[in-house]
């Protein structure tokens, strides 16, 4: 994995939740994948899971708005961080905002094997 791979798999991430196409879910993921919405959670294991997981709790389109950048990479390890926006009813004051850490690990396609999500809310 480099900066370049890692880039594209997180605008492809970003571009899969936008749509929840199943196929742009699946791609992301390798067949054995574990992804966890919380460091402690259990993961949900495996592609088709994390596709149905994906499908079955959607955000409504133009309700947020997110970015992604590499932090780090040290071989199949990669750490992203970035922010994540919901929107409120008018679809631009900005009613929650999040600070998103992806700690992710690759399998030798590209995809991703494991994936743990850590965010901390913004407070004013």
């Amino acid at each position: 994995m480099d900066r370049d791979a890692f880039q594209r798999w997180l605008d492809d991430y970003v571009g899969a939740w936008r749509t929840y196409d199943a196929e742009a879910i699946r791609t992301l993921f390798g067949e054995r994948a574990e992804y966890r919405y919380h460091p402690w959670d259990e993961p949900v294991a495996g592609r088709d899971a994390i596709v149905e997981s994906w499908l079955g709790d959607q955000d409504e389109p133009g309700s947020w708005d997110a970015n992604y950048e590499p932090w780090a990479i040290d071989g199949d390890r990669a750490v992203a961080t970035g922010i994540s926006r919901y929107f409120g009813p008018d679809g631009e004051t900005v009613e929650r905002e999040y600070h998103n850490v992806f700690l992710c690990r690759f399998d030798e396609d590209g995809r991703c094997a494991e994936f743990t999500e850590l965010f901390l809310r913004r407070s004013d």
